[in-house]
C-alpha cells in the first residue's frame, strides 16, 4: 500500500508540476568502455542492448593527443583495422538511440596540454576524430593541469563546431566539484558559472580515493553547495575492485542511489568504470552491471 501510495503522489506531484515528468526518464546509466579487446578477444558493447539493461549512454576511449599530430585510441591509431568491429557497434548503439561519445585525456596526460598550447594543430585533429566516427559527444577526462581559459575555448569550439545536439561531459574527480582540489587544477565553480548552459552533465569519479558511494554524503556534499544541480551530476563508480579503489558492492550501491533518488529527483544517474569486466557477470556477462543498477536509478 504504501509503494502504491508513493507512485501516486509522485503521478500528482508530475501533474501539478513539483516534479518535471523528465525526471525518471532523464537519470542517465552510463558506461565507460575502455577494453575493446580482452587479450585477443572483442569485447562487444552490443550485448547492453541485446539484454535489457536500462543502459543510456556508451564512452569510448581513450583519445589521446600525442606529440606530432597523432591521434590514439588507447595504443593505435583510430583507423586500425582492429576497431572496425568497434566503430560498427557503436553505429549500432546510435541507430537503437544509445548515445555514444568518447573521452579524451584519462590517465595518460598530455592532451590538453597540447590543446592549450597549440589548439590550432590538435583541435582540429580532434574535430576530424569527431566528424569520421559520427561521435554523439566527447567526455573530457582532465586528470592534468589545464587552465579554465582553456576549457572554455575547447568547450566553445565543440559547440559551435556540432551543435546543441552534441554531448559535452567532464569526468572531474569528486572533490574537484564539491569544493576541494583535484587533478586539474581547474576552478570547477568558475567553469559551471561561465559554461554551464554549454555542458551537458559532468561524471563526477566516486572512486580512487576521491569519493565514495557506500553512502549518500559524497553526492550530498556536491549539491548542497548550491552551485551545480543533482541533474548535471552523474554519479561514476568502479564496476570491479580490479579497476580502482572504492568499489562499491551492488546492494550498498543500490541502497546510496535509492536515497539519492529520493532526495533528488533530478538526480543525474549513475556511471560505471568500466564495462568489460564489470560485476556481477565478469568478462563473460559484464552487462550485468547495467541492468542490476538500472532500477535503482529510475526509482
Amino acid at each position: 500500500m504504501k509503494k502504491l501510495a508513493a507512485a501516486g503522489l509522485a503521478v500528482l506531484l508530475v501533474l501539478l508540476g513539483a516534479v518535471p515528468a523528465s525526471a525518471a526518464t532523464g537519470r542517465r546509466v552510463i558506461v565507460y568502455y575502455q577494453t575493446v579487446y580482452n587479450g585477443s578477444t572483442y569485447v562487444s558493447p552490443l550485448e547492453l542492448t541485446r539484454n535489457t539493461t536500462g543502459v543510456t549512454d556508451l564512452i569510448v576511449g581513450a583519445i589521446h593527443l600525442d606529440d606530432g599530430g597523432v591521434v590514439h585510441l588507447n595504443d593505435d591509431p583510430p583507423g586500425a583495422a582492429k576497431f572496425t568491429p568497434l566503430w560498427k557497434d557503436l553505429g549500432t548503439l546510435r541507430g537503437q538511440g544509445v548515445p555514444t561519445l568518447a573521452f579524451l585525456g584519462g590517465a595518460a596526460q598530455g592532451s590538453f596540454q597540447r590543446l592549450e598550447n597549440d589548439f590550432g594543430t590538435y583541435y582540429p585533429l580532434l574535430r576530424g576524430l569527431i566528424e569520421d566516427h559520427s561521435l554523439s559527444g566527447l567526455d573530457l577526462d582532465v586528470e592534468e593541469h589545464l587552465s579554465n581559459a582553456a576549457a572554455n575555448r575547447l568547450i566553445d569550439a565543440l559547440r559551435a563546431d556540432f551543435g546543441a545536439g552534441f554531448l559535452i561531459t567532464l569526468a572531474p574527480v569528486a572533490t574537484e566539484l564539491s569544493g576541494g582540489g583535484g587533478l586539474s587544477g581547474m576552478d570547477y565553480d568558475r567553469l559551471y558559472r561561465d559554461r554551464g548552459a554549454q555542458i551537458s552533465w559532468f561524471n563526477a569519479q566516486f572512486y580512487c580515493g576521491w569519493g565514495s558511494l557506500s553512502g549518500p554524503g559524497g553526492y550530498q556534499g556536491i549539491i548542497g553547495r548550491g552551485v551545480i544541480p543533482a541533474s548535471k551530476v552523474v554519479a561514476g563508480t568502479v564496476t570491479n575492485p580490479a579497476n580502482c579503489s572504492g568499489y562499491v558492492d551492488l546492494p550498498t550501491l543500490k541502497s546510496t542511489v535509492g536515497s539519492l533518488v529520493r532526495e533528488y529527483p533530478d538526480f543525474g544517474g549513475v556511471g560505471g568504470w568500466e564495462y568489460f569486466n564489470s560485476l556481477p557477470g565478469g568478462t563473460s556477462a559484464p552487462w550485468q552491471w547495467a541492468q542490476q543498477i538500472s532500477p535503482a536509478v529510475k526509482g
